[in-house]
């Protein structure tokens, strides 16, 4: 059976005892690990606090599935700044480093997490960045983008009922330039760790995500602006307070 492109990806990645890639880091030309939009509206977020009533780790990790549909309800703006907090926020500082609550390798933290919002309490709906450095949100667009969110998806209609949809993104040149080919399998597998605490934080606080990794690239880039190429869009994540028996909508 003839390789694809997939398989061609993974052979030509590999590592070699004693054939490790060789040359320097520029540090001159270090990324910055921080994107920010100076020009937006700014909306800072709620301190991150753990909720009063979260599910033990064991519990939460029974408990997690994936949700596709739910509730009117909104996220209240303190649930909302702890899920954004643990999916990407800072965590501590050290040598000079601001660790984060997700891991990533070499701590260049190449993905950025953008959201559409549809209803979270106090916040216009409409299309933001995280801003990880200040904690706070950037107003990228307003209005409902719902129904666009869930074209990009592969058409998946739970991203019109979900009171929020985490975006992934990545700047491929952050992790590029320490680790060069191989860095695009750190990269997926950051956003994989991300992914997850942003699952297990809204398991734990009784709300419910679905990960979606089937996407139409342009169209989601399309809704973010972003070239495909520097930074795409790579990953998305629902999220909301499940449905319950009158609530089971998807539109």
């Amino acid at each position: 059976m003839k390789n694809s492109i997939g398989d061609d990806f993974q052979q030509l990645t590999r590592y070699f005892r004693d054939q490790l890639p060789g040359g320097y880091l520029d540090m001159a030309n270090r990324p910055y690990p921080f994107k920010e939009y100076p020009k937006a509206k700014k909306i800072r977020l709620e301190a991150p606090k753990e909720p009063q009533k979260a599910l033990s780790l064991a519990q939460t990790l029974a408990a997690r599935s994936s949700i596709r549909r739910f509730s009117p309800k909104a996220l209240d703006k303190e649930t909302f700044s702890f899920l954004v907090w643990a999916t990407a926020g800072i965590r501590g500082l050290a040598q000079g480093h601001a660790f984060r609550t997700a891991p990533s390798a070499g701590a260049l933290y190449p993905v950025e997490t953008y959201l559409a919002i549809s209803r979270v309490e106090g916040i216009e709906p409409g299309i933001y960045h995280y801003n990880v450095k200040e904690h706070s949100l950037e107003q990228l667009a307003a209005g409902d983008f719902g129904r666009a969110v869930a074209k990009a998806a592969l058409d998946q209609r739970m991203c019109l009922s979900s009171a929020v949809t985490f975006i992934f993104s990545a700047i491929f040149f952050r992790s590029k330039w320490k680790y060069r080919q191989r860095a695009y399998r750190y990269i997926y597998l950051d956003a994989g760790h991300m992914g997850q605490n942003l699952a297990l934080a809204a398991t734990s606080m009784g709300l419910g995500t679905c990960a979606i990794g089937a996407i139409y690239d342009d169209e989601a880039n399309a809704i973010l602006d972003l070239d495909g190429k520097e930074e795409s869009v790579i990953y998305m994540t629902v999220c909301g307070h499940p449905a319950g028996s009158g609530d089971d909508r998807d539109d």
